[in-house]
């Protein structure tokens, strides 16, 4: 089979909530009080909860007409293409760009839920919030005939709540896995290597289900600090620019360098072995340098006492544990990797409809950075791993 053939699970898309998954669903005691889309006199719709603006119902920049703008973000749900959120016209657009599955995370939540923390000042009106988006991400997932898998969403400020949630996504609701947070303190917790969170690991590894480590997960407040640029206006609600948005993917691809590092030096995964982690949208071309990094740093800043507590190496844990997302790099980036991991925690990704998403050449960019490899490393990057990882069985594969 040609890899222009080959099916493909995009391990990182998005979806563009509806105006109404949150008022469709409240009791009428919350009808008022929960997330809506309000239009603004400039023309953009925003999540509104209160009097408060929350943010944009983007980023997303594909037309209806199926073009691609350059830059942060349609103003409305009225100029964005439909596939953003309605499943029907995204298992369209997956057909053309030949996607055989998404895995799906959220927008105006966050990538680990932090959002909530913001939006609802009482726990009965977040965890509202919480149970509201996993039973609309289980209806997407019924909607979208085998082909798309949204991930989950914790109420990681009640560890109690947490732990019931999980089950529930995964055992009632069938989802397949869900978004972290790398920053639990956020929430009022410890942080994640504290024996609190034993159970919460234990749980994972017991049901099988990927922790997902999008980038964004935690508090931005520490990135924005560390802008030198004075504030300007710009396409979202947050008033980035460009530059400043610049500044902030970047910034977010590299942050996720803290995950793999404290997953390995904290004793985590000598814990709880059969964990997997993803770290997703954070691309793959600076982990070698990472793992090279903590390699040495194993042997010459650890005494041989430090380093006898772990049973593996660092790059051994990387390989057992930790799969990581790629999608614009080249393959000057992509044949290291597998030069040096092997082709077993490597996935593949679009970021669809996102301002750097590879709409519309996903083929092209497959062809550039897989087309000369054996076609068994073909299969287990665009899909043979993201099926075992996330445990699901994508019709036709």
């Amino acid at each position: 089979m040609s890899i222009i053939d080959l099916p493909v699970i995009d391990t990182d898309t998005h979806y563009t909530e509806p105006p109404d998954l949150w008022t469709s669903r409240a009791p009428a005691r919350l009808k008022d009080r929960v997330l809506r889309v309000e239009s603004m006199p400039n023309d953009m719709d925003v999540w509104r909860i209160g009097d408060e603006t929350i943010g944009g119902v983007g980023p997303q920049v594909i037309k209806p007409d199926g073009t691609k703008i350059r830059g942060l973000s349609l103003p409305n749900l009225k100029s964005m293409a439909p596939g953003g959120t309605d499943p029907v016209a995204r298992l369209r657009t997956m057909d053309e760009l030949g996607i055989s599955a998404q895995i799906i995370y959220p927008n105006v939540v966050g990538f680990g839920a932090t959002r909530f923390m913001d939006i609802a000042h009482d726990d009965g009106l977040r965890d509202f919030h919480v149970t509201a988006y996993n039973d609309a991400m289980a209806d997407l997932q019924r909607a979208g005939q085998g082909r798309l898998f949204p991930q989950a969403v914790l109420p990681l400020w009640d560890m109690e709540f947490a732990l019931r949630e999980l089950r529930r996504c995964r055992e009632e609701l069938g989802l397949t896995g869900f978004a972290m947070t790398d920053n639990p303190t956020h929430f009022g917790q410890p942080p994640l290597a504290d024996p609190v969170w034993d159970r919460f690991w234990a749980i994972c590894q017991e049901l099988a289900l990927p922790v997902n480590f999008h980038i964004g997960s935690g508090s931005s407040a520490e990135v924005g600090a560390s802008w030198w640029g004075a504030p300007r206006e710009g396409g979202m609600v947050a008033g980035f620019d460009g530059a400043k948005a610049a500044f902030f993917s970047v910034s977010l691809f590299m942050a996720n360098f803290r995950q793999i590092a404290n997953l390995i030096l904290t004793g985590i995964l000598d814990r709880f072995p059969e964990l997997k982690i993803v770290s997703v949208e954070s691309g793959v071309g600076w982990i070698p340098f990472v793992l090279d990094s903590l390699e040495y740093a194993f042997d010459e800043i650890m005494t041989l006492e430090e380093t006898k507590a772990f049973a593996l190496r660092p790059s051994e844990y990387f390989q057992r544990n930790i799969l990581a997302c790629y999608w614009f790099e080249g393959p000057e980036h992509i044949d290291p990797y597998l030069e040096r991991f092997g082709p077993d925690n490597l996935l593949f990704e679009t970021d669809y409809p996102h301002p750097q998403s590879l709409y519309p050449g996903v083929r092209d960019k497959i062809e550039e950075t897989l087309g000369h490899h054996d076609p068994a490393v073909q299969r287990k990057v665009l899909y043979e791993n993201a099926q075992r990882v996330y445990g699901i069985d994508v019709a036709g594969l």
